[in-house]
């Protein structure tokens, strides 16, 4: 590259003016056509589809609730509906925004409309910060049209958003973007004219290892790569290298193998490392997945499958360990998230194992789907409501508190699946208690003589007695 190339691009970066938009701003597509991955939301025909191309009528003015991950064109999405029929964009965010800033912009959309005919796009980020009496002040705009609202959440919008504003709305989830979404989005900003224009160009290494840090985050990936090329424009370099982008993003590379040692590889081998009990092999793993850029959530949901898929009642704390470090990890991210993971992993190493559950609910489902799942006992069905009675729900149930023993020997299971046992413990860990609990309760429900003793794993555990040299406290 030429000499005087390289001094005026250092000079923009350099220059940093107050009007120049980051990379993943500039790169934003100006249509559909352009918007990378959400392929089964940009099928001929589709939803989404019909909302840009229409002018006139319902589904031109349809709101739209973009659910899914960050960095996946929830924003870019909304700027393309907006632009479609030229119609006016605000945008605001629930993070700094509330009812007040809401009702202006109703209001001005009204005033609008209503001098030029005009509609106008409002783009809600993070919607699932708004209180339910905040998400209320949008529903006379949304129900009369004064606005078309496009909401986006990174949060299950079934458990985020009002009832009301979610059935006037259409929902369009979007998914992660895939490895070959992300390079096509790295080889448009390096060539294209409002990205890096050519001015350098990007090695296959450096851009593999952008993909890998990006996880599916477009915004992450562009904005990685905006600082490795102002670096190499820095340096008067004329490509964007793997060890100047390691140190331009700050994180060195996990450097994987060809034979198929990626993303789920990776993630299938931390799993069985944790079920096979090898604590070393699992932080290895881990450690893997942290340096590779591995979204801390991915992996904790994966720890908590791990708790119940091959743990299950032989330590009864996993699930809730996973959980917990689930949580924790949300409220934290990386760097201090890999001390939370890593507490979850050799946790559930060492464990005990078992997957009596794994199996249990898997036999349970597959007698189901063999149609198997006859009509629920008449003495089992709700008996509160008008006419129950006379229809002989509820009669004949006996209800186990009033039993000394707790345990009434009554059919629970419909016809088709009484006396099949589906859970059958191991004597691994605390799953032992449940093996002689469970044997005596089938035998008690089947109306049985169990054995003479009761399982002590059925009552409250009894208080230690202090031992003689146990001090009192004050």
């Amino acid at each position: 590259m030429e000499p005087d190339l390289f001094t005026a691009a250092a000079e923009e970066i350099q220059s940093k003016e107050p009007g120049r938009a980051p990379l993943a701003v500039r790169m934003r597509p100006r249509s559909l056509d352009e918007v990378a991955g959400q392929q089964h939301l940009l099928k001929p025909g589709s939803p989404l589809r019909r909302l840009v191309a229409a002018t006139t009528g319902p589904a031109a003015t349809s709101s739209v609730i973009l659910w899914g991950p960050p960095g996946t064109g929830k924003t870019t999405l909304a700027y393309v509906i907006s632009q479609a029929t030229d119609r006016r964009f605000v945008e605001l965010s629930a993070i700094t925004a509330g009812v007040k800033e809401v009702r202006a912009v109703i209001d001005g959309a009204r005033r609008t409309i209503g001098t030029t005919g005009k509609e106008t796009v409002l783009f809600l980020d993070e919607i699932h910060r708004f209180s339910k009496a905040q998400q209320d002040s949008l529903l006379p705009a949304v129900e009369n049209r004064w606005v078309t609202l496009i909401a986006a959440t990174t949060e299950n919008p079934y458990f985020s958003v009002i009832s009301p504003l979610l059935s006037r709305s259409l929902l369009l989830t979007l998914e992660s973007l895939t490895d070959d979404d992300i390079r096509v989005l790295l080889r448009r900003a390096v060539a294209d004219e409002r990205g890096l224009n050519g001015t350098v160009e990007l090695a296959e290494e450096a851009q593999e290892h952008l993909v890998r840090i990006a996880g599916g985050d477009a915004r992450k990936a562009l904005t990685s790569l905006e600082a490795a090329a102002g670096a190499a424009i820095e340096e008067r370099l004329p490509t964007v290298t793997l060890e100047l982008t390691e140190t331009a993003v700050n994180r060195a590379a996990v450097r994987y193998d060809k034979d198929g040692d990626q993303h789920y590889d990776v993630a299938s081998a931390l799993i069985k490392s944790i079920r096979g009990s090898d604590v070393d092999a699992a932080l290895h793993y881990l450690a893997r997945m942290i340096e590779a850029g591995e979204d801390p959530r991915f992996i904790a949901r994966r720890l908590m499958i791990s708790a119940s898929e091959d743990i299950g009642v032989a330590d009864p704390t996993a699930l809730p360990t996973a959980v917990a470090a689930a949580q924790a990890v949300a409220m934290i991210g990386f760097p201090e998230a890999s001390l939370t993971l890593s507490h979850a992993v050799i946790a559930l190493a060492l464990a005990p194992k078992s997957n009596a559950a794994t199996v249990a609910i898997g036999e349970a489902l597959a007698d189901v789907r063999a149609g198997l799942a006859g009509a629920v006992p008449p003495h089992l069905r709700d008996g509160h409501y008008a006419g129950a009675k006379k229809l002989g729900h509820a009669q004949g149930y006996v209800y186990p508190h009033d039993l000394p023993e707790g345990i009434a020997a009554q059919q629970y299971a419909p016809d088709q699946v009484h006396g099949k046992q589906y859970y059958r413990p191991t004597r691994h860990g605390a799953e032992a208690r449940y093996a002689d609990a469970v044997s005596w309760t089938r035998a008690r429900l089947r109306g049985e003589n169990p054995p003479a003793e009761k399982p002590k794993t059925a009552e409250k555990p009894e208080k230690p007695e202090p031992s003689a040299d146990q001090g009192t406290s004050a």
